[in-house]
C-alpha cells in the first residue's frame, strides 16, 4: 500500500510540475491570441495578422532558413557519416570528437563565433556575409552536421557490405551501387535526422538574435519584438501560435519519415573498411566541414577576443569584463557579475531539474504488469518530451503571459528563470537517466523484496548505486543547458539580474569596439564554463553496466 502511495505521489508531483510550468504557460499563450482583454472569444487578431504581407514574409524567411540549414547539414553530414563511421584511418577518433564540439557550446557562443569569423575585421569579412541570412544558415549547419552524421553513420556502419560488393562485381559503378543499394537503405535515417534538424533550425532563436536578426527576422524574433518593443501581447501570441504550428509540422514530418524502420535490412555488427583513394570526395567534404565550418569560427572567436585593436594581442577585452558594464549599455552590471548570476540561476535550475528528472526516470523505467499502467507510462513519456518540441521562446513568452494577468511585475522579476530553464533541460536530462536505470535487472529488486527488504531499502541498495553513477552526467548536462539558455531567459530575466547570454546579445546590439570586444571575450568565457560543466559530468559517467543473466 505504501509503495503504491509513493509511486502515486511521484506521478502527481511530476504532472503538477509539468502542468503548472509547461502546459499552463503554453496554453495561456495560445489562449491569449484567441481572446480579448475581457476573456471572450475573439479571433479578429488572427485575421489581422494573417492578412498582412509582412507576416508571410516572416514565415517564409523562417522556412527558408530552416530548409537551408537542413539541406546544408545533410550535404555535409552524409559524407561525414561515411568517413567517420564506415571507414578506418589514423586520426578518425579525433575527427569524430571534433564533430561533437557543437553539443558542448551554447548557441549564443556559436553566434558570436560566426560574427568574429564573418565580421568586417574577421578572416572572411571580405565576403560581406556578416549579419545575413547566409551567416545564420552556416551557424545552423555548424550545429547539425554531427547530428546527421551520428544518426546516419550509426546505421551505415551496420549495413551488410556484401550487397554492394555483389553489385560492383556485376559491373555497377561505385556511384550506381550507392544510389541503388546504399541510399535507399539509409533513407529512413536520413529522413528522420533531417526532420530533427529542421525542427532545431526552425527554433534557432538565439542564433538569429546573436547574428543580428537579418532580413525580416523569424517568427520567434517577431514574438520578442511585439512583446518587448510594442508591448502587444495578443499579436505576439498569434505569431507564437504560428511558430507552434511550424514545430508541430516538423514533429509530424519527423515521425512520418521515421515510421519506416530498418527491420527488413540485413544488419550486422559495426563494419569499417580502410579508407582508399576512391574516398577522396567524401573525405574532402568532411575535412572542409570540420576545418571551415566547425573549427575556424571557434579559432576566430578566441583570436578576435585577444585582439587589442592596435594590431596586437592582449587581455584588454577580458579586463573589461570585470571593470566595465559596456559603453552605452543599459544597467551597471559587469560581465563578471552576469556570469555570477548565470551560475547561480543554472545551479537552481539544475537542482529543480534533477529532482523532477529522477522521479520521471524512476516512474518510466519501473516494470508494470498492467496494460493500463504501461499505456499510462507511454503517455507520460510523450508528455515529458513535449518541451523538446516546443520552442524555448514559446515557453518564456507563455510564462510572461500567464503571470501577467496575475501580477504584471512578477513576470520579469527573474523568479521564474530557473523554472523555465529546468523545463527546457528536462527532456534531455530524463533521456540521459533512463538508459542507466533500464540496466537494473528487476529480478534484483524482486530478490531483495523476497528477503524482506522494505521498498525504501530496495531503492537505496539496488537502484541507488545505478542512479548515483548517472546523476553526474545528468547534472552536468542540465547545468550546461541552463547556463547557455537564452530564449526563455530573454523574456523573464530581471533587468538588474541579467544572465551572461542575455548580456552578450545586448552588448552586440550596442555600437563601439569595446562592446564588441567584450561580447567576444564573454562568449569565450561562457563556452569554457559550459564545456567544463559538461566534462565534469562526463568524468563520472557510468561504465557499461551489465544486467545479471
Amino acid at each position: 500500500m505504501m509503495t503504491r502511495l509513493g509511486w502515486g505521489a511521484a506521478v502527481a508531483l511530476i504532472l503538477t510540475f509539468l502542468t503548472i510550468f509547461f502546459a499552463w504557460p503554453v496554453g495561456a499563450m495560445l489562449l491569449r491570441g484567441i481572446t480579448d482583454d475581457a476573456g471572450a472569444l475573439d479571433l479578429s487578431r488572427f485575421g489581422e495578422v494573417l492578412t498582412t504581407g509582412r507576416t508571410w514574409d516572416i514565415a517564409g524567411h523562417t522556412l527558408v532558413m530552416a530548409l537551408g540549414g537542413t539541406i546544408g547539414s545533410a550535404l555535409f553530414g552524409i559524407p561525414a557519416a561515411y568517413i567517420l563511421y564506415r571507414t578506418d584511418f589514423p586520426g578518425r577518433t579525433i575527427l569524430r570528437s571534433i564533430t561533437l564540439v557543437p553539443f558542448v557550446l551554447p548557441t549564443v557562443v556559436v553566434g558570436v563565433a560566426f560574427r568574429a569569423l564573418l565580421g568586417p575585421n574577421g578572416p572572411l569579412g571580405f565576403l560581406g556575409l556578416d549579419q545575413t541570412t547566409w551567416a545564420v544558415i552556416a551557424a545552423m549547419v555548424f550545429f547539425n552536421i554531427s547530428l546527421i552524421a551520428r544518426q546516419v553513420g550509426g546505421l551505415w556502419q551496420m549495413l551488410d557490405p556484401r550487397t554492394v560488393e555483389a553489385a560492383r562485381s556485376l559491373g555497377a559503378s561505385r556511384a550506381r551501387a550507392f544510389c541503388t543499394i546504399t541510399l535507399p537503405a539509409l533513407t529512413p535515417a536520413i529522413g528522420a535526422s533531417a526532420g530533427l534538424v529542421f525542427l532545431y533550425c526552425s527554433t534557432a532563436y538565439s542564433l538569429v538574435r546573436t547574428l543580428g536578426t537579418p532580413g525580416v527576422g523569424t517568427l520567434e524574433t517577431e514574438v520578442f519584438r511585439q512583446t518587448q518593443t510594442f508591448l502587444d501581447l495578443r499579436t505576439a501570441a498569434v505569431f507564437s501560435a504560428l511558430q507552434v504550428v511550424f514545430v508541430l509540422a516538423s514533429v509530424w514530418l519527423t515521425q512520418r519519415l521515421a515510421h519506416h524502420t530498418t527491420t527488413a535490412l540485413r544488419l550486422q555488427q559495426p563494419h569499417r573498411q580502410n579508407i582508399t583513394r576512391a574516398d577522396w570526395l567524401p573525405l574532402s567534404v568532411t575535412m572542409f566541414a570540420v576545418v571551415v565550418i566547425i573549427l575556424w569560427p571557434m579559432f576566430s572567436l578566441v583570436e578576435r577576443s585577444l585582439a587589442d585593436g592596435d594590431g596586437g594581442y592582449g587581455l584588454h577585452n577580458y579586463r573589461l569584463l570585470v571593470t566595465s558594464p559596456g559603453t552605452g549599455f543599459a544597467g551597471g552590471a559587469t560581465a563578471a557579475q552576469a556570469l555570477e548570476h548565470s551560475l547561480k540561476i543554472a545551479l537552481d535550475a539544475t537542482m529543480i531539474c534533477l529532482v523532477v528528472s529522477i522521479l520521471i526516470a524512476l516512474v518510466l523505467t519501473r516494470r508494470v504488469k498492467s496494460r493500463l499502467l504501461s499505456r499510462a507510462q507511454q503517455w507520460l513519456d510523450v508528455f515529458i518530451m513535449l518541451p523538446m518540441g516546443v520552442s524555448s521562446v514559446t515557453i518564456g513568452f507563455g510564462f510572461l503571459v500567464s503571470i501577467h494577468a496575475w501580477d504584471p511585475g512578477l513576470g520579469q522579476s527573474g523568479v521564474f528563470v530557473p523554472l523555465a530553464q529546468a523545463v527546457v533541460a528536462l527532456p534531455l536530462v530524463v533521456r540521459s537517466l533512463i538508459p542507466i536505470l533500464t540496466a537494473v535487472d528487476p529480478r534484483q529488486r524482486h530478490a531483495a523484496a523476497v528477503l524482506g527488504a522494505s521498498p525504501a531499502r530496495v531503492f537505496r541498495t539496488i537502484d541507488g548505486p545505478y542512479l548515483l553513477r548517472a546523476v553526474g552526467l545528468a547534472a552536468g548536462l542540465s547545468f550546461s543547458v541552463s547556463l547557455g539558455e537564452f530564449g526563455a531567459t530573454s523574456f523573464l530575466a530581471s533587468p538588474d539580474y541579467q544572465t551572461l547570454p542575455v548580456y552578450i546579445v545586448r552588448l552586440l546590439s550596442r555600437p563601439g569596439a569595446d562592446n564588441f570586444g567584450m561580447a567576444l571575450a564573454a562568449a569565450v568565457v561562457l563556452g569554457v564554463v559550459a564545456a567544463i560543466a559538461l566534462l565534469l559530468g562526463e568524468r563520472i559517467r557510468p561504465r557499461t553496466i551489465r544486467s545479471t543473466s
